[in-house]
C-alpha cells in the first residue's frame, strides 16, 4: 500500500511572525518616503491688503469745556444741591460751606468802622472849627479806608463759601454730603460742571513716539464696553512739554458728537501715524533678518525682502515676495536654502 503525504497547516506563530515582518517593512517604508519628502512645514499665502503704522496711547473722556469746583477752606458743608445731570447758569450757587466764623468776624470789624466814621466825622467838625490839626483827622481818615478794606476783604472769603457754577453747563458728577467736612485734601472736588458736547480723549503718549504724532491724524479707538462698529477720533493737538516722571507727553483726541462714549470711560487708542492700501502683506512671525522662506516645488529658497509697515500681526514686504507665494511660518531656522520639505498645513495670511 502506497502512503499519502499530508502537509500541515502553518501555525499561529508562523502567521504572527509574517504580521510582523510586514507591518516593519510597512513602518520602514514610510520612513524611507517621509525622509526623502523632508520636515514637514506650516505655509501660508502672501497676500495683499491695506496696511497701518500706529502708536498706542491710553487715555480718559472728558468734556472739552468743563470744570471742578473746589472748597478753598476746610469747612463743614450746609448746602449741596442734589442736581446731578440738570442745567445749571453760570453764577448758580451749587454748595455752601459753614460762614458762622466769618459772619461774626464781620460784624465786628462792621462796628468797628461805624465807630471810625463817626470819630472822623466829629473830626471833621473840629478841624473846621480850628480846634484840632488836620494831622488828626487824617490820620482818622486812614483808620476809616483800612476798615473798609477789611470788610470787603471778609465779604469775599465769605462768598467764597459759597460755591457757584463758572459757566454755564450740566453738573457731571457731585461728591460729598451735608455735615461732612471739604477742603480737607488739596485736589478734593465736590462737583464737576461741564457741556455734554463735544467731548474728548486726554491721552498719554510714551515720549519715543511723539515725534511721529502729528495734528489730524486718525485715531482708531477701542474699549471693552463697545462691541460695535470701530470709534474714531482725530488728533487735535498736543503739549509742548512731556512728563519727565512718566516719560509721556499728553494728546488731546477730538470725538464726534454721535460717539457712545461716555465722560470718564477710559480707551485704548491707535494713533494711525502712516497708511498703506493693497500692498503684500505676509505674517511677522515669517521674517527673520529680513529674509523668509519661500516655497519653491517643494523646497526651500531663502528670500531676502523689503519691509515697510511693521505690525504686531502682519508685516508689509515692498519687493520680493509677489502676492500668493506660499512662505514658511513661522520662519524655520532649522531649514537652510534648498532644503525639501513637505507642506503640513497651508492657509491664507
Amino acid at each position: 500500500m502506497s502512503e499519502r503525504k499530508v502537509s500541515k497547516p502553518l501555525g499561529f506563530r508562523a502567521l504572527r511572525v509574517a504580521a510582523v515582518t510586514v507591518t516593519l517593512l510597512l513602518a520602514a517604508g514610510l520612513a524611507i518616503f517621509a525622509f526623502s519628502q523632508g520636515p514637514a512645514v506650516r505655509a501660508v499665502l502672501a497676500v495683499r491688503g491695506d496696511a497701518a503704522e500706529v502708536v498706542y496711547a491710553t487715555g480718559v473722556v472728558e468734556p472739552v469745556h468743563w470744570a471742578k469746583i473746589t472748597a478753598l477752606q476746610r469747612k463743614r458743608i450746609v448746602e449741596l444741591c442734589r442736581c446731578e445731570g440738570e442745567p445749571v447758569k453760570k453764577g448758580d450757587v451749587l454748595a455752601r460751606l459753614d460762614d458762622t466764623e466769618e459772619r461774626a468776624v464781620l460784624t465786628e470789624i462792621e462796628a468797628r468802622l461805624e465807630r471810625l466814621r463817626d470819630d472822623a466825622a466829629r473830626l471833621a467838625k473840629l478841624v473846621a472849627s480850628n480846634v484840632t490839626s488836620r494831622i488828626a483827622y487824617e490820620e482818622a481818615l486812614t483808620q476809616v479806608r483800612e476798615y473798609e478794606a477789611r470788610v470787603a476783604a471778609q465779604h469775599d472769603r465769605i462768598e467764597d463759601l459759597a460755591l457757584k457754577s463758572p459757566m454755564d453747563g450740566v453738573v457731571l458728577r457731585r461728591d460729598g454730603e451735608v455735615g461732612e467736612i471739604a477742603g480737607t485734601t488739596a485736589n478734593e472736588e465736590l462737583l464737576w460742571v461741564g457741556q455734554a458736547r463735544p467731548l474728548r480723549i486726554v491721552a498719554e503718549i510714551n515720549e519715543e513716539d511723539i515725534t511721529k504724532v502729528k495734528p489730524r491724524q486718525r485715531v482708531l479707538l477701542r474699549h471693552d464696553g463697545h462691541q460695535g462698529q470701530p470709534l474714531e477720533a482725530i488728533v487735535e493737538r498736543l503739549t509742548p512739554k512731556g512728563d519727565p516722571e512718566t516719560k509721556t507727553f499728553r494728546a488731546y483726541l477730538i470725538l464726534p458728537n454721535d460717539t457712545p462714549l461716555m465722560i470718564g470711560m477710559s480707551v485704548e487708542a491707535n494713533i494711525v501715524v502712516h497708511e498703506a492700501k493693497n500692498v503684500v502683506l505676509v505674517p511677522a512671525e515669517a521674517i527673520v533678518d529680513n529674509k523668509v522662506q519661500r516655497i519653491d516645488k517643494a523646497r526651500i529658497a531663502l528670500q531676502p525682502v523689503f519691509v515697510g509697515i511693521r505690525g504686531s500681526v502682519m508685516v508689509e514686504l515692498k519687493g520680493g515676495v509677489a502676492s500668493g507665494d506660499q512662505i514658511v511660518s513661522p520662519f524655520r531656522d532649522d531649514l537652510e536654502d534648498g532644503s525639501r520639505i513637505r507642506i503640513e498645513a497651508a492657509e491664507s495670511g
